[in-house]
């Protein structure tokens, strides 16, 4: 057995990694977003920053097999494909960030953003037009820089998303396909900045599993037809890992 995978086996606190990942995968699997907002937290308190964004980049691209292809039909093409060049760009001043940056500076940062941008959104606030591409190439790009410097690509994402008003299955499924393929483009952008070690490959291996079958369990979970409890499920979880992520805790 390779030594990588002997000393991710070994590694102290992994029950409680494979149980944040599972919960993670599950809350993706219904919400469409929220996987890195349930795992980072405490996989930060197992393992460093760099290792954590790396392995969870890295078992979050089994939701191409478990949940794209079935969203994948709802979802708005050239947006898409506007947020992901954007979120690229965005992408390598967010991870240099993550390597050079105060981490409380970050954290303050983040969640001060998300939680001002979720008041707006319960105190009713929604876009009066459907959004353009010049502000899914602003959104795109502020998801970069905070998702190369934090891990988290879904909170900036989402709140646009939840503002522009669409079904709770078209905003699923946009925000879901997103933060795949981001994943998938964030990993070589860490491994060329040196954020993306052995160890982190290894125990991003041992994830994959329960991450997949939480995606699952979230994927039966979800109804169409219930958009209330969309919106407040989607609202409680950009509230809490906003919340969780305050420096204050530490």
């Amino acid at each position: 057995m390779p030594d990588g995978l002997l000393a991710a086996l070994a590694l102290p606190g992994l029950f409680w990694l494979l149980g944040a990942v599972f919960v993670a995968g599950t809350v993706y699997g219904f919400a469409g977003f929220g996987a890195a907002l349930v795992f980072l937290p405490v996989a930060v308190a197992v393992v460093p920053p760099e290792i954590a964004i790396g392995a969870f980049s890295l078992s979050a691209l089994v939701s191409l097999a478990t949940v794209v292809p079935r969203a994948w039909p709802v979802v708005e093409k050239p947006a898409l494909g506007q947020l992901l060049l954007a979120a690229m760009l965005g992408f390598p001043a967010g991870i240099w960030a993550l390597r050079t940056w105060e981490e409380a500076a970050i954290r303050w940062t983040v969640s001060g953003v998300v939680l001002v941008t979720l008041a707006a959104l319960l105190a009713g606030w929604r876009m009066r037009s459907a959004p353009r591409a010049g502000a899914r190439l602003g959104v795109g790009l502020a998801t970069g820089l905070v998702g190369g410097a934090t891990g988290l690509t879904g909170p900036v994402v989402i709140l646009f998303n939840l503002g522009a008003g669409a079904a709770a299955a078209v905003t699923r499924a946009n925000t879901l396909v997103f933060l795949t393929l981001s994943s998938l483009l964030l990993l070589p952008q860490l491994w060329l900045q040196g954020l993306l070690p052995p160890a982190a490959l290894w125990l991003g291996l041992l994830l994959v599993l329960p991450y997949a079958v939480g995606n699952r369990v979230g994927q039966a979970l979800f109804d169409p037809a219930a958009e209330a409890v969309y919106a407040r499920t989607a609202h409680a979880i950009i509230a809490a890992s906003a919340l969780a992520g305050l420096p204050v805790w530490s």
